[in-house]
């Protein structure tokens, strides 16, 4: 028995087979994304929430008041973020055609006058590399994806509050229909710590690096300093490039609207917040709990948003965590989940 499980011929088969099931389970994630991103938005709400709703819990409050908190506070903070992104993206909006106006006559004044040293740059080309509608498409693009999640509040809601009334008891079910009870309360118990702990971290790091760009962008004087603001704190969700995207809008605004010398105020007071908030403070509190090695985060985003859209560049990592932690849990995937750990961990282990 044990000579034909080690068999070579028996392990490449499993291996195409384990390969063969993943492409369908992820064409099947693909097609089905419509359903399945409101599904996995709610469930990472319902994480976000369920420490509130359990800490109401043991203060006495019944469970149907503690969940009715619960939703209306969730109502309230879609409301006012939903209110913020569509008064700001409409004036912007408005605003828009004449900035593209004045950055063709900027642009066209640095062609010229490149010329006069010599220089020949075609115009048409250096228009569209220094364009604001293409970080604005990639921005309004996550926007919309949002806008569509808002579309279906109520069906998110009511996911949301499933969840939490199962949420008491779903370790006393996964318990029972696991074979190994115990690994399966551990391998549960792991996943929503570390997603509780990420989403948490994660969204106070954004928090500030937007109220951080916010303020700078008051202090410069540049336009619309609230929807830049929230572009920081939405898209530094997004790993490694996320906050770069943020920038970009703000600082071709500048260089339209005060000049080079602002332009590069702006990206030196961007590059300041993301060296404190991203390169200081997250990998102080988050970097090493996480067990994922750089290249994989990288990758994953280009994964998950390739599957599920502008929503799962947001919840890449997360997602990314749940399927690690879901193959260190066999023997037969562990060596997956130890490919895609960091560098650190490994040393951790093997010292």
């Amino acid at each position: 028995m044990a000579e034909k499980e080690n068999n070579p011929r028996t392990s490449g088969a499993k291996f195409i087979l384990s390969l063969a099931a993943f492409v369908v389970v992820v064409a099947g994630m693909r097609e089905a994304k419509s359903i399945l991103v409101p599904f996995i938005f709610s469930l990472f709400i319902s994480v976000i929430f369920y420490s509130p709703f359990h800490w109401l819990n043991i203060r006495g409050i019944p469970k149907a008041l503690a969940l009715l908190i619960i939703i209306v506070g969730i109502i309230i903070t879609g409301i006012l973020m939903g209110t913020l992104v569509g008064t700001s993206i409409n004036q912007f909006s408005q605003d828009l055609p004449i900035y593209e106006r004045m950055l063709e006559q900027q642009t066209s004044s640095i062609v010229s006058w490149l010329s006069g040293l010599g220089i020949q740059i075609p115009r048409d080309h250096l228009l569209d590399s220094i364009s604001l509608n293409e970080p604005l498409k990639l921005i309004g693009s996550i926007v919309g994806a949002f806008s569509t999640l808002l579309s279906k509040t109520f069906l998110i809601l009511i996911i949301v509050v499933f969840i939490l009334l199962e949420s008491t008891d779903f370790p006393s079910k996964l318990k029972v229909i696991s074979r190994d009870p115990n690994s399966a309360h551990s391998n549960f118990t792991q996943i929503n710590d570390n997603i509780k702990r990420y989403v948490g971290i994660k969204t106070l790091l954004s928090l500030a690096t937007g109220t951080a760009a916010t303020i700078l962008l008051i202090i410069l004087g540049i336009p619309y300093p609230l929807l830049w603001g929230l572009m920081a704190f939405l898209l530094n969700y997004i790993p490694n490039i996320g906050s770069i995207l943020a920038a970009i809008p703000a600082i071709l605004i500048a260089l339209i609207l005060k000049g080079v010398g602002s332009a590069l105020l702006v990206t030196a007071g961007y590059l300041l917040i993301n060296f404190i908030f991203g390169t200081l403070l997250e990998p102080k509190y988050m970097g090493k709990g996480l067990g994922l090695s750089t290249l994989v985060v990288f990758i994953s985003l280009i994964f998950w948003a390739w599957v599920l859209g502008p929503v799962g560049m947001l919840l890449s990592v997360p997602l990314t965590m749940v399927v690690k932690i879901g193959l260190e849990s066999y023997d037969d995937t562990r060596w997956i989940a130890v490919l895609l750990g960091s560098s650190d961990k490994i040393k951790v282990q093997t010292e």
